[in-house]
C-alpha cells in the first residue's frame, strides 16, 4: 500500500575508488610524486520515490592520479539535485546531464576517465503534453571543475514520435520522430586585441598599426533539426545544425557561423547488418567560456565516425574529432554471418565484420593576411572537399568457434593517423595492426583467455607487441598478466624500447569489485566517443574498488 501511494522510498547509491601508489620511472616518463599515494574516488547516493527523486555525489581528488593535477585537485561535492515527478511534467533543480539530438548543440555527460563533466546547474523542465510529444526545457550554468563557468546556457527541444497518432504506422512497423532544438549561450565581454594599420604612417613611410578590442557577441545561438524514419529494417536519420558567430580560442577569433550535416542509414536483419554514415562540420567548436581550450567547457558533443577499439594496439592511435577545423567525415560497416554446416560457417556458423573509416578536411581557403582576428578566417565551398586526410581505418574481423570450448577472434586493420593534426606535431602514422585472440571454456568455472598483438609501421614511433592472459574462475576471481613493447614517447622524443608489463587479480562478490595490480601504463591519448585527453605514464601499485547498492 505504501508503494501504491507513492511514500516507498528506495536508496541507491555506488562507490569508486582508483589508487595508485607511485613509482618513478625516467625510462618511461612518469615524472616525479610528493604523495606516496594518489587516489580519485567517487560516492553517490540517490534516494527515489514516484514523485521525488535526490541524490548526490562526493568527489575526493585531493590528491588525484597522474594527469588530474592541474585541474581536478580537491574534494567537495559538485553535483546535487531534486526532481520531483507528476502526471507527465518533470522539474528538476540542481545539477543534471542531458541530451539534445544527436548532441550537435547540446550534450552534457560525466566521462572520468576522461576528467569531463560539464554539467549544468540551474533548472530542467521535461513536459509530455500528449502522447507522442515531449518538451524539454533546459538553463543553468556549466560545470568546469570544481567552478561553474560565469555564462550562462538556455536551450529547448522538442520532438515529435508520429507514429503515436497513426494505427496504420504501428501497424505496418513504421517510425517517425520528428526534432527540433536551440540552444542559447549568453556570455559577458572579454578582453582580446588586434592589430590593424590604422590609416598613419611613421617617419620611414610604413603603416602604424593600431589595437582594437573585439566586439564579442553577448547571445551566441544555433538550432538543431532532424528527422528518422524507421521502416521495418531499414534506419534512416537526417540532422542539421547551426550555430551564431562564435569568435573564440578554438577559431582563432574569427566570425563565422558554424554549421554540422549528418546522414546515417542502415539496414538489419538476422545474420546481417549494414551502416552508412557521412558528416561534414565546421567551426562547431561550442563552448561556455570562449577563452577555453582543451576538453572543458563544451556545450555540445560531435561523435566520430571512426571505429571504437577495445583493444590495445587498435587504440594506440585514437581519431579526436576536430571540433574548430572542420571535417568530413565518412564510416561503413556491413556484418555477416555465415550459417552453420556451410562452407564458410562450418559446424558452428562464422561471423564477420568489416568496418572502414575515412576523415578528411573540409575545403578552406584562407584570407591573405597574417592575423585573421575579427574576420571570417576563410571561405569555403559546403560540399568541396580538401587535400589533407586526418584519419583512416580499414578493420577486418573474424568471429569463428571452432568447438564447444574454444572460440576465436581475428582482426586486421589498416591505419593512417594524422598526429599533427590531432596532436600538434608528428606527421602521418602508417601501420598495419594484426590481433588474435581466443577464449578456451574449460567448464562452467574456469575460462582462459588469450590475446596477441602485432603494429608494424615505419613511422619513427615504431612496431609495438602486446601479449595477454585472463583466467576466469567463476563467480569471485580473475587473474591477468599482459605486456606491451615499444617505444615511449618523452620529452617529445622516442626512446629505446621498453616493456610496459602489468599484473592484477580482481575479486568479485555480490555487488562489490576489487582489483589489484603492479605495472606499467605508457602515455598516451584516452579517447571516448571522439573526445580524447592525454594520460601522463605512470608505474606501481594499482588499487582499484567499485561497490553498488
Amino acid at each position: 500500500m505504501a508503494q501504491d501511494n507513492g511514500k516507498a522510498i528506495t536508496l541507491k547509491g555506488s562507490i569508486q575508488s582508483d589508487v595508485l601508489i607511485p613509482q618513478e620511472d625516467e625510462k618511461i616518463g612518469t615524472g616525479t610524486y610528493d604523495d606516496w599515494a594518489l587516489t580519485n574516488t567517487y560516492a553517490e547516493l540517490h534516494l527515489l520515490n514516484k514523485y521525488v527523486t535526490a541524490g548526490a555525489r562526493l568527489e575526493f581528488l585531493e590528491y588525484p592520479l597522474p594527469g588530474f593535477e592541474k585541474d581536478f585537485k580537491g574534494w567537495g561535492v559538485p553535483y546535487f539535485y531534486v526532481t520531483g515527478n507528476y502526471k507527465g511534467v518533470q522539474l528538476t533543480a540542481g545539477d543534471f546531464y542531458d541530451q539534445f539530438g544527436s548532441g550537435f548543440i547540446f550534450r552534457t555527460y560525466e566521462e572520468r576517465s576522461l576528467g569531463i563533466d560539464n554539467s549544468l546547474r540551474g533548472g530542467r523542465l521535461v513536459v509530455q503534453p500528449f502522447k507522442g510529444v515531449n518538451l524539454k526545457l533546459i538553463g543553468g550554468q556549466q560545470r568546469r571543475y570544481w567552478h561553474h563557468n560565469d555564462s550562462w546556457v538556455y536551450g529547448g527541444d522538442l520532438e515529435l514520435n508520429v507514429e503515436q497518432w497513426s494505427q496504420r504506422m504501428q501497424e505496418s512497423n513504421t517510425y517517425l520522430m520528428l526534432g527540433g532544438s536551440i540552444v542559447s549561450k549568453h556570455e559577458g565581454d572579454e578582453d582580446i586585441l588586434l592589430f590593424r594599420p590604422n590609416g598613419e604612417q611613421d617617419e620611414f613611410g610604413d603603416p602604424v598599426m593600431g589595437a582594437y578590442k573585439l566586439n564579442f557577441p553577448k547571445n551566441v545561438g544555433a538550432f538543431d533539426v532532424r528527422a528518422r524514419l524507421q521502416k521495418g529494417n531499414y534506419n534512416i536519420l537526417v540532422e542539421y545544425a547551426r550555430k551564431g558567430q562564435d569568435p573564440s580560442f578554438d577559431n582563432k577569433y574569427i566570425y563565422r557561423h558554424g554549421n554540422a550535416l549528418l546522414l546515417s542509414g542502415s539496414y538489419s536483419k538476422r545474420g546481417m547488418s549494414v551502416l552508412l554514415q557521412a558528416k561534414r562540420s565546421e567551426d562547431m567548436a561550442y563552448r561556455s567560456a570562449r577563452s577555453m581550450n582543451g576538453t572543458s567547457s563544451f556545450i555540445n558533443h560531435l561523435p566520430a565516425f571512426s571505429m571504437q577499439q577495445t583493444y590495445a594496439l587498435a587504440a594506440l592511435y585514437p581519431y579526436a574529432t576536430q571540433n574548430a577545423l572542420g571535417e568530413w567525415a565518412f564510416q561503413a560497416e556491413l556484418g555477416y554471418n555465415f550459417k552453420r554446416k556451410t562452407a564458410l560457417g562450418g559446424k558452428y556458423g562464422t561471423n564477420v565484420k568489416v568496418n572502414v573509416s575515412h576523415i578528411r578536411s573540409i575545403d578552406k581557403n584562407p584570407l591573405d593576411i597574417e592575423d585573421v582576428k575579427g574576420t571570417k578566417g576563410y571561405t569555403s565551398k559546403f560540399f568541396k572537399m580538401g587535400d589533407e586526410t586526418y584519419y583512416q581505418d580499414i578493420n577486418v574481423q573474424i568471429e569463428k568457434k571452432l568447438s564447444k570450448q574454444f572460440k576465436l577472434n581475428l582482426m586486421y586493420m589498416n591505419q593512417r593517423y594524422n598526429k599533427t593534426v590531432i596532436e600538434g606535431e608528428g606527421g602521418m602514422i602508417n601501420s598495419n595492426i594484426a590481433i588474435a585472440e581466443g577464449k578456451y571454456q574449460f567448464n562452467r568455472k574456469f575460462t582462459l583467455r588469450g590475446e596477441v598483438q602485432y603494429l608494424a609501421t615505419k613511422h619513427e614511433s615504431g612496431d609495438w607487441v602486446h601479449a595477454l592472459l585472463e583466467l576466469s574462475v567463476l563467480p569471485y576471481f580473475m587473474f591477468t598478466v599482459s605486456d606491451m613493447y615499444g617505444k615511449p614517447f618523452v620529452d617529445n622524443e622516442y626512446r629505446d624500447k621498453e616493456h610496459y608489463y602489468m599484473a592484477s587479480v580482481t575479486f568479485n562478490y555480490k555487488a562489490h569489485r576489487l582489483m589489484a595490480g603492479y605495472g606499467k601504463t605508457r602515455a598516451g591519448y584516452n579517447c571516448s566517443g571522439g573526445v580524447c585527453r592525454y594520460v601522463p605514464a605512470s608505474k606501481g601499485v594499482q588499487i582499484s574498488y567499485n561497490f553498488n547498492f
